[in-house]
């Protein structure tokens, strides 16, 4: 992989995961009570020996950027290293903003023309899985591919949400649909289930392939169509374009694969992580999560009843306590007899200082955290939001919808806004 270089995408608006992106990228929202998004793309490729990354931003990174800047540090021996390249004016890209995946490194396609480099990985900031590029790049080199594309098995009622390709027996994409609703779109994409059985994976009724937005192009394959063209986006329009054109190859995946681009989709991929048997390890010895150190204390509980979750550093759970199915971010203070079910709390960014403390207790403000006697139960909980005592925040269903500046509604799902105070006997009545 010392041929290779990685362009992790991390700009767009996250427009579907408000308010959690309402301050931040979508990139840096936490997952798993002590990593971010970013985490996951940045260990995969650590983890495959792949360590010269650009991560390109845009909206509300300064968060990303710290935490970037505080995690990612290689040996200067190495060469390796992990860049931010923050939307800019500059006269080769012009004013404006990125306008799509394609165009963002269409816009930075300079940092691509190093010695050395002959192949250029490009990734979503967004997406909870764990491959080895290692063998995505054997597959891209052995077909002596120009574009090599991760792909997953997945059942007719998935594929009408996703990229659908048409192969040959070889492998080589030779169609490509935008998410087919129809039985006339899905019999063109349709692939036999037999083709997968024989490359040693059990297609258990999946007939369709589906694109994981993971491309690993020829370096000059990939300045070749983006200098070429004007188009914005690598999925609806690079891809089908490059199919015409070039050799245009699928690498098989079969693990587990996420997209975290809604709020639902975030909550069940977190709960997941809190169960039994979660479908993503976390604790993979020979390829772990990487992400900030932080020197905080062990986490103290008091006669607390906790079951199938999550408990990150530095948090203190008071007596009485009954915390299930759930996840617990750095720093949560949960005071005695609360009830936490089904949700997921984000923690704080900094204990408060005694004075902080003193001077709430005087205003009548709670303290970050949650208050004696309250129930949380199918929510969101973001960062450092002061929740009083006897608070009732309570999954309700219904449309997507504001509660009083501090609750938003989406998916059925209550997100507690960050920085949010919810005074004491607070409920979801509206």
């Amino acid at each position: 992989m010392r041929n290779t270089l990685a362009f992790v995408l991390g700009g767009g608006r996250g427009t579907r995961l408000q308010p959690l992106t309402k301050y931040r990228a979508k990139p840096a929202v936490p997952l798993a009570g002590k990593y971010r998004l970013i985490d996951i793309p940045l260990s995969n490729c650590i983890n495959s020996g792949l360590n010269r990354i650009y991560v390109l931003t845009q909206f509300l990174s300064v968060s990303l950027h710290r935490h970037i800047r505080q995690t990612y540090r290689f040996d200067p021996f190495s060469g390796g290293f992990v860049e931010l390249l923050a939307a800019q004016q500059t006269a080769e890209a012009g004013t404006d903003w990125y306008e799509g995946t394609a165009d963002a490194v269409r816009k930075n396609i300079r940092y691509v023309d190093q010695p050395g480099v002959e192949n250029v990985l490009i990734l979503s900031g967004d997406q909870l899985y764990r491959m080895d590029f290692q063998e995505m790049y054997k597959t891209h080199v052995e077909s002596n591919a120009d574009v090599t594309i991760a792909a997953i098995p997945v059942s007719r009622d998935s594929a009408s949400q996703l990229g659908i390709m048409r192969i040959n027996e070889d492998g080589r994409v030779v169609g490509f649909l935008e998410k087919p609703k129809t039985d006339e779109e899905l019999k063109l994409v349709r692939m036999e289930p037999s083709w997968l059985d024989s490359h040693g994976i059990e297609s258990k009724g999946r007939d369709c392939l589906a694109s994981m937005g993971i491309y690993l192009f020829k370096r000059k394959t990939l300045e070749k169509v983006l200098r070429q063209t004007t188009y914005w986006d690598f999925g609806k329009e690079i891809f089908p374009a490059a199919i015409r054109t070039h050799r245009v190859q699928v690498h098989l995946f079969d693990g587990y694969w996420e997209d975290i681009g809604t709020i639902g989709a975030f909550y069940e991929a977190n709960l997941a992580l809190a169960s039994p048997n979660p479908p993503f390890d976390l604790a993979q010895p020979e390829a772990p999560i990487y992400s900030r150190a932080r020197f905080l204390p062990p986490s103290q509980l008091q006669k607390a009843q906790v079951e199938n979750s999550i408990i990150a550093d530095g948090c203190r759970i008071g007596s009485g306590a009954v915390i299930i199915n759930s996840v617990i971010g750095h720093r949560c203070i949960i005071g005695s007899n609360v009830t936490i079910r089904n949700s997921i709390l984000m923690g704080a960014d900094e204990y408060q200082t005694s004075q902080e403390l003193a001077s709430a207790n005087t205003a009548g403000h709670p303290q970050i955290g949650i208050g004696s006697g309250s129930t949380i139960d199918g929510a969101i909980i973001d960062k450092n939001c002061q929740i009083g005592n006897n608070v009732k925040v309570i999954a309700c269903g219904g449309p997507d919808r504001d509660i009083r500046e501090v609750c938003s509604i989406r998916d059925g799902i209550p997100v507690i806004v960050k920085d949010a105070t919810l005074p004491d006997g607070w409920s979801m009545d509206e």
